[in-house]
């Protein structure tokens, strides 16, 4: 909970020191910027209206004649109140010989310091050598006669002006940052509703499944997007493992059942011998059932020990060409003597005299051993069992099926499980270990094949199993 809690307040530290970052950005780095900039537009203007002025004017007022310097006074003075600027005319000795807004009481004003020609630039801002209480914007362009500097047009500004309208721009880009900032709330809302409150919703289920609550169950939020595959697929996970969990309680509890039946079995038997319940005449007998018990724990664990193997390394198949019906005809033999004494027969209906597939034949042959065994298991007395080859679409199909007592409707599917056994075959399979169907399917599956279990409760049970058919025998 705490790692969730911070990486959300993680995300919204970030959007507010975004939002900090953005105002304190524009305030100081943007708000000089712009200031520079309406500074030096307005520093341009004025220039224009200064080298204007220096040409057309300035000239008169070094003149002797005393009305045309009088006229061009008054033209001064009216530009004055049309650009709302001071204009000054200084002579090369810095002295002021015109002041647009001088009044008569006003002293000769000299500014020894003011010296364009050094400064590199035709703007300067600032209070003019301390001519003004408050901060001007200064501009001055030179007054020439015979191609010589005799003097300078300077025009004066306040900078707040300049600064107002700055402030102006600033405010619009407050309002649109601040704008900018309540739309990205939707991106807060977007992440909190669609990443962080199903992550929530993940994180707590996975809180539960390491606490043993495989039941628990994360609420799909709908949406077909890749937390929703996420939830869906941690949900699947979650019945797998339960599922896993179960079949391996099942799996426990069968190996326990299987083992502790023969186990007590030898052991009820050797101590009756021991303490003299059963007579030396019968030892016989009865020691004959100990092996067969000790048989059926040796199968047992051999099987076991075959399928670990198979889930840990994988099946090593050593593929090769070989006729499956010479196979076919070979495995039914070995089980001559018990279908004698069963009276069952078995009915091969093969096709062609030979018929080659490509296929691991041991692996093979154990698979028709377990099959045929299984149905001679469950077979009735006097009645058949029938082996069939057939091909269809380059794929030999190997059937076998049997007339026996069948496998119920809801087992069907359960049957390759490991130690699985159906309540109606538990009595007829005393030494099954309910491993034989587990490892012919893990046979088939290791061959990228199929095999498929079609029964009809006392009626019979068939199973069909592909092989891939040989290369060769197609080329034929």
């Amino acid at each position: 909970m705490k790692m969730r809690r911070t990486l959300y307040l993680k995300f919204l530290g970030g959007y507010i020191l975004f939002g900090i970052l953005a105002f304190i950005t524009i305030a100081t780095f943007t708000s000089q910027m712009i200031l520079k900039h309406l500074t030096r537009v307005q520093a341009d203007s004025l220039y224009r209206e200064a080298q204007l002025v220096a040409s057309n004017y300035a000239l008169r007022i070094y003149s002797n004649d005393a009305d045309g310097a009088e006229a061009a006074e008054a033209q001064l003075k009216a530009i004055d109140t049309y650009i709302s600027a001071d204009i000054w005319v200084i002579n090369n000795s810095s002295k002021v010989l015109f002041d647009s807004r001088a009044k008569e009481s006003d002293d000769e004003r000299i500014y020894s310091e003011f010296d364009p020609s050094a400064s590199g630039t035709y703007y300067m801002t600032g209070n003019f050598y301390d001519a003004f209480d408050v901060d001007m914007l200064s501009v001055f362009s030179p007054i020439t006669s015979n191609f010589k500097v005799i003097g300078y047009v300077v025009i004066h500004q306040p900078l707040s002006s300049i600064v107002a309208s700055r402030n102006e721009i600033l405010n619009i880009t407050y309002i649109a940052l601040g704008i900018i900032l309540l739309l990205s709330l939707i991106i807060i809302g977007v992440f909190t509703f669609a990443v962080y409150l199903p992550l929530n919703r993940v994180t707590k289920a996975a809180e539960e499944y390491a606490a043993g609550n495989l039941t628990y169950q994360v609420k799909e939020s709908g949406a077909h997007d890749e937390m929703s595959y996420l939830t869906a697929t941690l949900n699947y996970m979650a019945h797998q493992i339960a599922q896993s969990e179960d079949n391996q309680k099942k799996f426990i509890a069968n190996v326990s059942h299987d083992f502790r039946s023969p186990l007590t079995s030898i052991r009820g038997y050797l101590e009756a011998m021991i303490d003299g319940t059963i007579p030396p005449e019968m030892y016989e007998k009865y020691l004959t059932i100990v092996v067969n018990e000790t048989q059926r724990l040796t199968k047992l664990t051999n099987g076991l020990l075959e399928l670990n193997t198979f889930d840990k390394k994988g099946m090593v198949l050593e593929l090769a060409d070989f006729d499956i019906n010479g196979i076919i005809k070979r495995t039914a033999e070995t089980f001559g003597g018990i279908c004698k004494e069963k009276k069952i027969s078995i009915e091969l209906v093969l096709t062609g005299s030979t018929l080659i597939v490509h296929a691991d034949m041991s692996k093979i042959q154990q698979v028709l051993y377990n099959l045929l065994d299984n149905a001679i298991k469950f077979s009735y007395n006097n009645s058949i069992i029938k082996i069939e080859t057939t091909i269809k679409n380059e794929k030999v199909f190997v059937s076998v099926r049997d007339s026996g007592i069948g496998i119920p409707k809801e087992s069907v599917g359960k049957v390759f499980d490991r130690f699985y056994k159906t309540d109606l075959s538990r009595g007829k399979d005393k030494k099954g270990t309910g491993l034989g169907l587990s490892i012919v399917k893990e046979i088939i599956q290791a061959h990228s094949e199929n095999i498929n279990v079609i029964s009809t409760e006392g009626v019979g049970t068939e199973f069909i199993f592909t092989l891939a058919k040989s290369k060769k025998d197609k080329e034929r």
